[in-house]
């Protein structure tokens, strides 16, 4: 089994249903399956075989599936970029790639028609220069290619989101990418006559992997939108009668605060799912108030994991807000280690290690950073976490955001925590920052509704923690930087002259 066979099964079995649903048009099983087999014969005619990289520059759209299936079809390896990407990082992506080919879409083509690449370059609607036209390539017989592919074959490159520098790029085989889908098609009740609405980009493993593809192995409806907002998230649910999301926390905290939310109707939605960023108890209280939703679905996970990590069901969210769950989904094991790789007790702090069919086979070109994350076959999440006496894990911090400061480990997101309680805060990030004196000092960068002063932040978190953990330095902003995934930038922060002040 590969994943280009699921498009094959799905078109034989309910070749008229409706796979993807996107800008207005609706494209059945058969048509999809079709114009894959279709653009896969003629790449493979433009001499893209079996281990190259075609590299896919595109929003969320119908295109996008069609090449992503066309690619698995010759047995080459996907590799989806971010579109919102500059010319200059597509190039970086292509280059560490090693790509042979290139597909992108009309909508963005302006970030890429000047790229310096010397593969197969397609675009969609008229060809431009060396870039031939997406749609003179669907010509042919449709037939399938028939390529002998195994799961143990390298599937999808994903480069990870680079919240602390250059990205890398996770080599997932077919294997990891089928045993996530398999997965959260159990996990979240996903069924043919689902509809899942994507507005994350499919540049990101959730979003790819753990929806789309899933929505492909069961035979369900895909509803995909090129862009999110809030007013676009709504409209398409009371549209399309969507049964699942997948958002990060910052889609859900901004269409919650819409003024509109309470005019729509959401009440086909089966399962609201986040992840990809941490939310607080006050921001999970506040969604799940706004939505009147009982239905909402922490997924913590990996991309080097496929993704896949621990679930936190939504029975459990009215007493167990803020944690990631008290096991693993399907397929999936999850541990909280020491350095020692020894199983820390409840209430001490560790890190997540996770096993399963998911996890990924290397680093591209990386074999120290594969050689430090996979160890015995487990990934080494780089999350620190503990156990509770009744078994749920809650993140601490993110192994390289910890702060030491005069010979004391001090957690950032503790700190964070308790920050977002204090009313007109609505984003923060708190960084450890050199110091002369104690190695680091702990800053932090805030945004508010309002003016808040450094007085009344110092005022609150006296209250609730210990004088260690105050910081020391203080910024409000417009907007914190974040990455397409809802993760604040924090490498960003420390580099960006945010050290003002320190002596």
């Amino acid at each position: 089994m590969n994943t280009s066979e699921l498009l094959t099964r799905a078109a034989r079995k309910y070749p008229q249903q409706t796979a993807i649903q996107s800008m207005g048009q609706a494209v059945s099983y058969a048509a999809l399956n079709f114009q894959a087999n279709q653009l896969a014969q003629s790449m493979q005619q433009q001499g893209i075989v079996k281990g190259d990289k075609v590299a896919i520059f595109m929003p969320n759209v119908t295109e996008f599936v069609v090449s992503y299936f066309a690619i698995a079809k010759l047995g080459a390896i996907v590799v989806p970029m971010n579109a919102k990407f500059t010319a200059t990082e597509i190039e970086f992506v292509l280059n560490h790639a090693d790509a042979k080919a290139i597909i992108a879409h009309a909508l963005i083509f302006e970030s890429a028609k000047t790229i310096d690449f010397n593969g197969l370059k397609v675009k969609t609607g008229d060809a431009f220069e060396q870039w031939l036209s997406f749609e003179s390539l669907l010509t042919g017989t449709g037939e399938d290619l028939g390529t002998a592919l195994t799961e143990d074959d390298d599937s999808t490159l994903l480069y990870t989101s680079g919240t602390t520098g250059n990205p890398k790029g996770v080599l997932l085989t077919h294997r990891s990418v089928l045993a996530v889908s398999t997965m959260i098609a159990i996990e979240m009740e996903v069924k043919p006559e689902s509809k899942l609405l994507l507005m994350m980009p499919l540049s990101h493993s959730a979003p790819l992997n753990l929806f789309l593809i899933t929505s492909i192995l069961v035979g369900a409806t895909a509803v995909l939108t090129p862009t999110f907002t809030p007013d676009l998230l709504l409209e398409t649910v009371q549209t399309y009668k969507t049964t699942h999301f997948f958002g990060a926390p910052v889609a859900y905290l901004l269409t919650a605060s819409s003024p509109k939310l309470q005019d729509y109707d959401l009440t086909s939605m089966k399962w609201w799912v986040y992840g990809g960023a941490p939310l607080s108890e006050k921001e999970i209280l506040f969604v799940q108030d706004k939505f009147t939703t009982d239905r909402l679905v922490c997924v913590y996970g990996l991309t080097e994991a496929g993704p896949s990590g621990s679930i936190l069901l939504a029975a459990d969210h009215p007493q167990r807000a803020g944690s990631i769950g008290k096991r693993a989904p399907y397929g999936t094991e999850l541990r909280i280690v020491n350095d020692q790789f020894e199983d820390v007790a409840a209430g001490e702090v560790g890190e997540i290690v996770l096993h399963g069919e998911g996890n990924m086979k290397e680093y591209y070109k990386n074999p120290e950073a594969t050689q430090v994350t996979l160890q015995n076959g487990w990934i080494r999440s780089g999350d620190l976490a503990k156990i509770d006496e009744d078994g749920y894990v809650y993140i601490v911090d993110r192994k390289k955001d910890v702060i030491f400061s005069g010979g004391i480990t001090i957690y950032p997101k503790e700190i964070e925590d308790v920050l977002l309680q204090i009313e007109p805060i609505f984003e923060v990030a708190v960084i450890g920052v050199p110091h002369v004196e104690w190695g680091e000092t702990v800053k932090v960068i805030y945004a508010a509704k309002q003016t808040v002063s450094e007085a009344e932040i110092r005022d609150y978190l006296c209250k609730h923690l210990a004088s260690y953990k105050i910081p020391r330095l203080y910024e409000q902003v417009e907007v914190l930087p974040r990455n397409a995934s809802g993760k604040i930038l924090k490498h960003t922060l420390k580099g960006d002259g945010h050290h003002a002040g320190i002596s």
